[in-house]
Formats: C-alpha cells, structure tokens, sequence
C-alpha cells in the first residue's frame, strides 16, 4: 500500500514538474556537447556533490541555470547563486552527504534527464544563522529534472519528501 501511494505520489510530482517548467518558461537546451550524454553529465555532477567539492559542483553549470528547489519555491539563478544558496548550504549542514541516483532507469533525451534519486546525511551543521545543527541522521527520495545545454547543467528542478525530511530533523512532529 505504501508503495504504492509512493509511485502515485512519484507521478503527481512529475506532473507538476512539468507544469512548474511551463509557468518558469525555461527554454529548451538548444545544444549539447557532443559525446556527453546527460547521464554522464549527471553521474560526474553528482560525483562533485558526493565529493563535497561546491567548487567542482559550480562548474557543471551554465552561467545562467536555474535551479528550482519545490520546497523553497523561489528559483535560484545563475551559477554563483546555485552554488552558494543551494549547494553550499547543504554541504554545511551535512558535511557526510551522499546523493545517489536510483536503480531505476532514468527517463533521457537528447537535452536532458529526469531521475529518481536518494539523498542522505547527517545534520551536524546549521542551514543558516536561524536554523542549528539538529544532529540526527536523515534520509529521503526526490526526482529532479535536468535540462542540458552545451554540457552542463541549464536547470534544475528537485521534488522531493520535504515533510519526511522536516520530521527527521525534528522540525516538525
């Protein structure tokens, strides 16, 4: 049964993934750089974050990506904001991080990839000066959706189990 609500939950997500690219009016990658599949451009990014390297995780970025986090609701633009709104923030909170990208086949054209993935760390460090360390471990799923232009990372759309998330955490009961 929870697997089940899971998959239709996975789905309804999709759906709106699809219709929050519309309302944010991304463009369609035009180009990819010859010989890189989005697959590897996503495994070698991810491969940065698991490295807990912002610096090289920066580089697989257009200059002007947008990066759409579902639970903040308010897109990161450009390469130096994902890097430090975003990838950084969670690199501080967790600096014992790992992402990995689900058994599952991914969904991949030509200019991108959509995926299901497991993020999990430790919560050792504050999210920001408001927000402290809760120190409990934390585990969940989400799916992105990448668009590639050139090589790199054009955007990026995370949906994911926030209130799992929050619960770990103990932000929320």
């Amino acid at each position: 049964m929870k697997k089940r609500i899971w998959t239709k939950g996975l789905v309804l997500i999709g759906l709106i993934a699809i219709a929050g690219l519309a309302v944010l009016r991304v463009p369609p990658a035009q180009s990819q750089d010859k010989g890189t599949a989005p697959a590897e451009v996503v495994d070698a990014y991810m491969a940065a974050w698991n490295a807990h390297d912002a610096s090289k995780v920066g580089t697989f970025f257009t200059d002007d990506v947008v990066y759409f986090d579902t639970t903040v609701g308010t897109p990161q633009k450009g390469r130096d904001a994902v890097r430090r709104n975003v990838v950084e923030v969670f690199m501080k909170a967790a600096p014992d991080l790992i992402w990995t990208r689900d058994a599952k086949e991914p969904i991949a054209g030509p200019e991108g990839i959509a995926f299901e993935w497991r993020f999990k760390g430790t919560n050792t460090g504050p999210w920001d000066a408001n927000t402290p360390a809760t120190n409990k471990p934390f585990e969940f799923k989400g799916v992105s959706f990448v668009r590639i232009k050139d090589g790199k990372i054009a955007y990026q759309g995370d949906y994911y189990d926030a209130l799992s998330f929050q619960k770990q955490l103990g932000w929320i009961k």
